[in-house]
């Protein structure tokens, strides 16, 4: 069965850091596209960062310099590396590739 699961969330103070991992139960790995995407209360679902079969990154502008995705592709596994975290980006965050979601991981970011 394909799916993705996250992990690694949890809560943390205001300037801290998190790593979020997904792990991708998908052969093939190396030849996707990996994305992260986050959805606040309230709001929408909202596009973070992406990183291609050629490691070739992409991120929303308010995460550019603080978040940084990698990849594995021996574990099959997708990293989010967030640092100096803002209450803003307390959020649901989400794995995505293939047409496929995890089952998203919470971040929550107070003091």
């Amino acid at each position: 069965q394909v799916q993705l699961v996250e992990s690694g969330g949890g809560l943390v103070q205001p300037g801290g850091s998190l790593r979020l991992s997904c792990a991708a139960s998908v052969s093939r790995f190396s030849a996707y596209t990996m994305r992260w995407y986050r959805q606040a209360p309230g709001k929408q679902r909202e596009f973070i960062a992406q990183i291609t079969s050629a490691g070739i990154t992409n991120y929303q502008d308010s995460v550019k310099g603080r978040f940084t995705i990698s990849r594995d592709n021996v574990k099959n596994t997708v990293y989010l590396q967030m640092n100096s975290l803002k209450p803003d980006d307390t959020a649901v965050y989400y794995c995505y590739s293939i047409g496929l979601w995890g089952q998203g991981t919470q971040v929550t970011v107070s003091s």
